[in-house]
């Protein structure tokens, strides 16, 4: 995964949201990638915060975006997929 900085600056540049709203979607990812190995067989790759961002500057709502997007397609554990919400919630909630 690129580093944080630059991890942003491509979501900002792909998806059209601002720099703040970007680098929420990466702490984001982050979080969710220290649980690779540990209930997830993978983390959020850029790609999808993209998708996240272009459909947050299109309207939706930031916390259903992120659930679409990035917890959703993840896993089908429930636990897990309450884990990823928690940390949706702390930056968008």
């Amino acid at each position: 995964y690129p580093e944080e900085a630059l991890e942003t600056e491509i979501v900002v540049l792909e998806s059209g949201v601002d720099k703040a709203t970007a680098h929420k979607l990466v702490q984001i990812a982050h979080r969710a990638r220290n649980l690779k190995g540990h209930g997830l067989d993978e983390g959020i790759s850029t790609r999808l915060l993209v998708y996240s961002g272009q459909l947050i500057h299109k309207g939706v709502e930031p916390v259903a975006a992120c659930s679409m997007t990035m917890v959703t397609p993840l896993t089908d554990d429930p636990d897990m997929r309450d884990t990823l919400n928690a940390a949706v919630q702390t930056f968008f909630g």
